[in-house]
């Protein structure tokens, strides 16, 4: 399931969110200016590194709070590649403006970072050990889709499925979207329990999911603006 936009309106501009899509494109075109090995370097830096992240509470003589803690903000600006990136802006651009204009701006500036961040540790738990980057926006935004879960499920999302163009209920769309992270984390812990291995970061997405369902009711809700539309 591709999902390609929604029908759930939105009141007010959602300045936080243009914010967010400006800086992930302007830091990837930066990414992408560099030299393949300083590229390399700059996303073990500033992506979530497992092991250098909790270097500290084993004692590392070489890591700092500060060379560890840093990248679970920065690792949320950085992506592999064109599609990575795209992918992961589609998301913000559909979900992230009802969300904000829910929330509010800098509520929702605070919690788009809090879920990745939640995100990010629930991916270090999972890979204490692992030297290999983690970057991207997919945990943050799934905070967002765990959201706009609870707050709109009766919204409609225009989907592409296999060759299909469907009008579906989000919490059709985004339910599937997290038990299919779940089973697909919970089979890669298997297969790789002795290895350390890139790609997805599945927990990551459930992570950031459940952490958006938890926190969006704790922040300040937004006037009812949607019972005139039927939402």
């Amino acid at each position: 399931m591709i999902p390609l936009r929604d029908d759930a309106p939105c009141f007010r501009i959602p300045f936080v969110t243009y914010l967010l899509l400006a800086l992930n494109v302007m830091v990837f075109l930066f990414e992408i200016s560099l030299e393949p090995g300083t590229r390399m370097n700059f996303l073990f830096q500033f992506g979530v590194v497992p092991a250098q992240v909790t270097a500290p509470l084993r004692g590392a003589l070489h890591a700092s709070a500060t060379t560890s803690l840093v990248p679970l903000v920065t690792s949320m600006f950085l992506h592999a590649s064109w599609l990575h990136l795209l992918s992961n802006m589609l998301a913000l651009w559909i979900f992230g403006d009802n969300v904000e204009d829910h929330l509010g701006h800098f509520p929702f500036l605070l919690f788009y970072l809090t879920s990745g961040i939640a995100a990010a540790l629930l991916h270090i738990g999972f890979n204490i050990s692992s030297d290999v980057p983690s970057v991207g926006a997919s945990g943050a935004l799934a905070g967002v889709m765990g959201a706009y879960f609870l707050l709109f499920p009766s919204a409609r999302v225009l989907t592409f499925f296999f060759v299909f163009f469907l009008w579906l209920p989000a919490w059709l769309v985004l339910g599937y979207w997290f038990v299919a992270q779940f089973l697909s984390g919970a089979a890669t812990s298997i297969a790789y329990s002795h290895q350390t291995s890139g790609g997805i970061a599945f927990w990551a997405h459930v992570g950031g999911f459940l952490t958006g369902v938890t926190l969006v009711k704790m922040f300040a809700r937004r006037p009812q603006r949607y019972r005139h539309q039927g939402w």
